[in-house]
């Protein structure tokens, strides 16, 4: 039905998803293996709670959705999705991840890529940052080298703010 719509693009494992719907990493794989099927680029996310965050426990947690959610699909199947970090204690919550923190998280996904699908596939990955991009943040996120760009939400409500970080 999706691309019966028309639209080429899915996101898959968003934190409202994972947080509300009890998607879990086993249904992020599958939808994902189901969107590549029928011809979809999938938008793969992952991230943490804010617990989690302020345990230590950002690692442990992008690596079990990395290895339950993603690395499950073969090279070909991995080669054509597109990964979002978005830290779920970031969205919508007026806690802010700072680039530095942002990038860190990129760099620990990038490591997982690497180790699972090679340098090559960890190098050409696009890795996004959701966690409440805005106009006043999407500079300074974006001036780090390991986030590919951003997968914006509640700004892209507003055509100002959407057009600024467009336009960035």
């Amino acid at each position: 039905m999706i691309k019966a719509a028309g639209a080429e693009w899915v996101i898959i494992g968003h934190s409202e998803r994972r947080q509300f719907f009890g998607e879990t990493d086993a249904t992020v794989l599958e939808r994902t293996k189901a969107a590549l099927a029928q011809g979809l680029k999938p938008i793969v996310c992952v991230g943490e709670m804010l617990a989690e965050r302020e345990a230590g426990e950002t690692e442990a947690v992008l690596a079990q959705q990395f290895d339950g959610g993603i690395a499950e699909l073969t090279p070909e199947q991995f080669a054509q999705i597109v990964i979002a970090y978005e830290p779920v204690w970031a969205i919508g919550t007026g806690k802010t991840a700072t680039p530095d923190m942002a990038a860190d998280a990129h760099r620990l996904i990038r490591a997982r890529i690497e180790a699972k699908f090679g340098g090559n596939a960890a190098a050409a990955t696009r890795i996004l940052y959701g966690g409440s991009v805005k106009p006043d943040n999407v500079t300074g996120l974006m001036a780090q080298p390991e986030i590919d760009g951003a997968l914006v939400g509640g700004a892209s409500l507003d055509p100002g703010s959407f057009a600024s970080i467009v336009n960035f």
